[in-house]
């Protein structure tokens, strides 16, 4: 059972990392509208980022390369951890967001770096 809910689960990230991925390229404004004022390169950044979702996404999936991508797709959403962070303090400038919506958004990420550690580098 438990290697079933592995399998199922490393699937799913896989999936929800490469789709979360090419939507940065289909609505890169939505994630340029959300990246911290005080970051360079918004558009660059959205598209950087892009690029390594879906290739953790497809790392995830394949069994060599599992691990490097848990570990880069670990990295990837503490480094985007911030934008969360700014968006919560700065919510009167997402007001189209309801701020529960946003503390969602940045409480999601704890759960989300476990599955994928479980998923893609623990040892059961």
């Amino acid at each position: 059972m438990k290697s079933l809910l592995r399998k199922t689960s490393i699937v799913l990230i896989g999936i929800l990392f490469i789709v979360a991925g090419i939507n940065h390229f289909i609505n890169p404004k939505f994630y340029t509208n959300i990246t911290p004022p005080y970051l360079p390169a918004h558009l660059t950044l959205v598209f950087v980022s892009g690029v390594f979702e879906v290739l953790g996404g497809l790392g995830v999936l394949s069994r060599q390369l599992r691990r490097a991508a848990g570990w880069g797709l670990i990295a990837l959403l503490i480094a985007v951890s911030p934008v969360h962070f700014h968006m919560l303090a700065n919510s009167d400038d997402y007001a189209n967001v309801p701020y529960w919506v946003l503390v969602a958004r940045l409480l999601f990420q704890v759960p989300l770096i476990a599955w994928t550690w479980w998923a893609t580098l623990a040892k059961v």
